[in-house]
């Protein structure tokens, strides 16, 4: 008898080629109302826009997203708070990768009732990631429509709005071969990937409350870890000129995000082995029996950020993100020769 095929993420209901189509499709509608502040496109992280003048020193950077799927593990766990940190420390990490720091985040929540109590638990998260990021919760909507949203369900979307001076934006485009690529931990999925995760792990699997093996964690506690704001790491490199670029390892994995940052003739060379991909994710590919370029595309494997920077400063940065506390380490290069892509090599 022959086995079940392995679970996609498209056949957990996600099809990232049909968002990639969506992307170039709507790019057009977008460049239609571009007005002379406008200084990029879509497709980067973050949009830019020159203020208070076309021309002038100062962008703002801005960015909108969602929790996504992971608002069901929140919940099944009561977990609200996690997830409203999630969302802010998302977007936070989105305008970051090009130089920008926040200056005031807004938020939409939508469901079939209101509770209270989950409100408040989301307004916790979010007020205290905006805490750590120094920007101001300014407010929001909550929308209370039944028959949109299936009962007990929350949608959670943020909006966040920064700056980075003009000389200090990071857009890619000094990224050149020879660069080598620091790698940051991530704290687990993050917010990406949980339409896979659940149908392997939750519907199909062991369950929440099952132990993780190769750790001290619940498979629950696992996929709730919160996502990571990275902005602490790396403020301080802010403007250093060894720095040439950064990733947000987002939905996509570290294919779709690196590429997102590279020049148009340049190979960034990813080099798996390089760092331990964490249990959760070794149990999601053997459960799921899903294979290593589909966990790549769909996960962040354990690495949440990454920063090109000039081959003669990596080891002195990755020393010193290490000793402020960060898990880093050089995982690959950029190498000559484009198009521009990614490309992950070795085992884990």
């Amino acid at each position: 008898m022959s086995k079940p095929a392995a679970p996609s993420y498209k056949q957990a209901g996600v099809d990232l080629e049909v968002a990639d189509a969506l992307v170039g499709r709507l790019k057009p509608l977008a460049e239609s109302t571009r007005t002379p502040g406008v200084e990029s496109g879509l497709g980067s992280f973050g949009g830019f826009f020159a203020f208070p003048q076309p021309g002038g020193r100062t962008l703002l950077v801005a960015s909108i997203d969602g929790v996504g799927t992971k608002m069901k593990v929140a919940r099944l766990t009561g977990a609200w708070e996690t997830a409203g940190y999630d969302i802010v420390a998302h977007c936070v990490d989105d305008i970051l990768v090009h130089g920008g720091l926040p200056l005031f985040f807004l938020d939409y929540i939508g469901t079939a009732r209101l509770s209270l109590d989950v409100l408040e638990g989301l307004g916790r998260g979010m007020a205290k990631a905006c805490r750590e990021a120094g920007c101001a919760l300014l407010g929001g909507e909550t929308a209370e429509m039944p028959g949109v949203y299936v009962e007990g369900e929350v949608d959670l979307v943020g909006c966040i709005v920064g700056t980075v001076e003009r000389d200090r934006l990071l857009d890619g485009a000094a990224v050149r071969p020879g660069d080598r690529l620091i790698g940051l931990a991530s704290a687990g999925l993050h917010t990406n990937g949980y339409s896979l995760a659940r149908k392997v792990l939750i519907d199909e699997g062991p369950g929440l409350t099952a132990p993780l093996p190769g750790s001290a964690l619940t498979v629950g506690e696992a996929l709730g870890a919160p996502h990571r704001m990275y902005l602490p790491a790396v403020r301080g490199l802010l403007g250093h000129p060894e720095l040439h670029a950064m990733a947000h390892i987002t939905g996509g994995g570290i294919p779709g995000n690196l590429v997102r940052v590279l020049p148009q003739d340049v190979t960034a060379i990813v080099r798996m082995g390089t760092w331990e991909v964490p249990p959760i994710f070794r149990l999601i590919q053997e459960l799921g029996r899903i294979g290593d370029e589909e966990m790549q595309h769909v996960f962040n494997l354990g690495i949440g950020w990454i920063l090109a920077v000039d081959a003669a400063a990596a080891e002195g940065l990755t020393a010193q993100l290490g000793e402020s506390g960060w898990d880093a380490r050089i995982i690959g290069e950029i190498q000559a020769g484009g198009p521009r892509t990614v490309r992950m090599v070795g085992g884990a």
